[in-house]
């Protein structure tokens, strides 16, 4: 049976293991979730909700299905029912999940921070040139050629970050502990899967 739920990211932390080593984790609130709609359109699918609006913020185009988030997985479809609830004891201690989310805008950057570039040398006839990126073009072509890494907004994309760790489950509270980091700043929408 595939595993999926949406979440939210609450923030980084750390813990410590047997040997009292310090794991960086960063916490979840994954679900609670309902199944809104089994798909059967040439691809199995279910479609979720998380995150159920207060009946002040329901607009008329959100009546049949009042939840802030809905997304849909890829799954065999008799295996959930309308309605079903998801939560995080879906989820043991030692599985390993793949998380996607939007990463962090850091708006227009110069290649130097966007893509590692070195820069120009700090000697030599440099002067007010020490962060750009030098020669774009090349002789034969005069033009720049498509795909060139160049200075440009940076950021705000939608990552996949594979082989992570649950470390820790706490099903009361609905809360996942992931080893490493995800992608995205608090509150950022995670889709979590096997």
């Amino acid at each position: 049976m595939m595993k999926f739920i949406l979440g939210k990211k609450i923030g980084m932390s750390q813990i410590f293991d047997k040997e009292e080593k310090v794991i960086p984790v960063t916490l979840i609130e994954a679900g609670p979730c309902e199944i809104l709609e089994i798909k059967k359109n040439g691809y199995d699918a279910v479609q979720i909700g998380f995150e159920k609006l207060k009946s002040k913020k329901i607009t008329k185009s959100k009546k049949k299905k009042p939840f802030r988030w809905l997304k849909e997985f890829e799954s065999k479809a008799e295996e959930f029912k309308i309605g079903q609830k998801i939560d995080a004891s879906l989820f043991q201690e030692g599985d390993i999940v793949k998380i996607s989310g939007i990463s962090k805008g850091k708006g227009f950057q110069g290649a130097v921070k966007r893509w590692g570039f070195s820069g120009m040398g700090a000697t030599h006839g440099v002067k007010h040139e020490h962060r750009t990126l030098g020669s774009v073009g090349s002789t034969d072509a005069a033009r720049v050629i498509k795909g060139k890494k160049m200075p440009g907004r940076m950021g705000n994309k939608r990552v996949t970050v594979k082989n992570l760790k649950i470390v820790k489950i706490d099903v009361k509270n609905n809360l996942l502990a992931v080893k490493g980091a995800v992608p995205g700043r608090r509150g950022t929408l995670l889709e979590i899967h096997s």
